[in-house]
């Protein structure tokens, strides 16, 4: 049984007329880091608002088949409940960030939870300490840089010790150094907690390097599920949906248009580089 488990899910918004999803079927296990990608418009928001619940809990629409996390039926949870076991960070921080102060905002979670005050201070410390955010735990968030709020964001999630992360477009605001800072926590949350990732993100040699599992989305539909490597390869499928591919791989798909005998497509440079000595001896 796998910790998020998605099985023939459709759902539409009230009064629309078309499905947004449709026939969703997914499984990602325990410690697992999935990458979700598709083109605007595609579904990916919708999936995630129902994997935490704020569908069905606050927009309402039409949906059909199961949604489990951690073996409960998600779609029969009340945001209290689901909070407990999944964290999501939204992808502006601003739509989160409400305290006065970076430790007040860790803390404002907890002290919803009902845990001692000696609990959250701890627990504050810990979390502050393990993202870098410690020596401004005094400062207004707002005096925070964007790539610092949206740490905070997480931190704020990862201090009530979630078993599941979602995250929706965590990078696509910040610039490059505060982008390289949250993709390196993420890393770190993959490598020191073995904690259950579903991110929707585009820096994709980022994820070719980091993901388990690849997920693209078109139209409503799951269109390929898999490792990088196999996803990657589906050179049709890629094309038509739009999804920019690793730049080694766009390359060897120059390659395949080409006509040159390719035995399989990377997605890693140390791998394109190794195909192409091997291609070149031959």
């Amino acid at each position: 049984m796998g910790v998020i488990e998605i099985k023939d899910l459709w759902f539409k918004y009230l009064l629309a007329e078309e499905w947004t999803l449709k026939n969703l079927n997914l499984v990602v296990d325990k410690g697992e880091f999935t990458v979700l990608m598709g083109p605007s418009g595609c579904g990916k928001s919708t999936l995630l608002y129902i994997l935490t619940g704020i569908i069905p809990n606050m927009i309402k629409g039409t949906i059909r088949g199961s949604v489990r996390i951690l073996g409960r039926d998600i779609l029969k949870l009340q945001p209290s409940e689901i909070v407990k076991e999944v964290g999501f960070v939204f992808q502006n921080p601003d739509s989160q960030i409400i305290m006065p102060s970076v430790f007040e905002e860790v803390t404002f979670g907890l002290e919803n939870l009902g845990l001692e005050p000696g609990e959250i201070e701890k627990r504050a410390e810990e979390i502050l300490k393990y993202v870098g955010l410690w020596d401004k735990k005094d400062v207004s968030p707002w005096s925070l840089s964007a790539g610092e709020r949206q740490i905070l964001a997480i931190a704020s999630v990862l201090a009530l010790r979630p078993k599941v992360m979602i995250l929706d477009e965590p990078t696509s605001m910040l610039d490059h150094k505060s982008t390289k800072r949250v993709l390196e926590i993420l890393d770190r949350l993959k490598k020191d907690h073995e904690m259950t990732i579903l991110v929707v993100e585009h820096r994709i040699e980022w994820a070719s390097e980091v993901a388990d599992k690849v997920v693209i989305m078109d139209n409503g539909e799951f269109v390929a599920v898999g490792s990088p490597s196999e996803v990657f390869s589906k050179y049709e499928i890629i094309k038509k949906t739009g999804v920019r591919p690793p730049m080694i791989t766009e390359a060897f798909y120059k390659l395949i248009e080409k006509g040159l005998p390719v035995d399989r497509i990377p997605v890693r440079l140390s791998e394109g580089v190794q195909i192409l000595a091997n291609l070149f001896k031959r």
